[in-house]
């Protein structure tokens, strides 16, 4: 049995019990959806490492994008403030995109704060290829790289529920990996990911 779509420059294929995705105009193909999910907070490095582990995957062949937590609230997540609630609406938001690009076979490299507990176990009940990679710098490093000013303007009471200031950050009990980035390079840290990816054999592609 073999059917195919085409959607958005990516061709599906169903090859027997396999599904295979495409991209027609890159080359890249992908075979096994998986979610790495970065957490930790503001200024640990989340984005630079999510940035730079997409490329690398996208240079391997492999189907990848990049779900950034800035660009998700302002593209999905019009009308939400900060509240719990809300920042809880924000994350299944993340977490029903990081899904679809999972059953088309793409990697989601996903990085926000997600400060709560709760958040990421939701996201690990909701996302069957879920790894938790907790991006683990200390706060007054994470303060030094705040070119906006943002935790300088939450510290004078100006940003409200700021995390790590106002409002607590959770850190995970039992991440698949911890990356300590006051201590290494984006680039260090990338290849951490990369050499648990594979030594897990989470991703088999990396070992053909």
């Amino acid at each position: 049995m073999r059917a195919s779509r085409e959607s958005a420059g990516i061709e599906a294929k169903y090859e027997g019990s396999e599904f295979v995705a495409a991209h027609k105009s890159t080359g890249i193909r992908s075979g096994h959806g998986m979610t790495l999910w970065l957490t930790g907070l503001s200024g640990a490095g989340k984005s630079t490492i999510a940035s730079l582990l997409t490329d690398r995957l996208r240079e391997q062949g492999l189907a990848a994008e990049w779900l950034d937590g800035d660009e998700l609230r302002r593209a999905l997540g019009q009308g939400l403030g900060f509240s719990r609630e809300d920042r809880f609406e924000n994350i299944r938001r993340a977490v029903y995109v990081a899904g679809m690009l999972n059953r088309h076979g793409v990697i989601s490299v996903v990085s926000v704060i997600s400060p709560y507990a709760e958040m990421r176990d939701y996201a690990r009940q909701s996302l069957p290829g879920f790894a938790e990679v907790y991006v683990d710098c200390p706060l007054e490093i994470c303060e030094s790289r705040d070119v906006k000013g943002l935790y300088a303007k939450a510290r004078r009471g100006e940003i409200p529920s700021f995390t790590g200031i106002s409002d607590p950050y959770q850190a995970p009990a039992s991440p698949e990996l911890t990356l300590r980035t006051a201590e290494q390079t984006p680039e260090e840290s990338v290849n951490e990911i990369w050499s648990w990816l594979s030594r897990s054999g989470t991703l088999p592609e990396l070992n053909k």
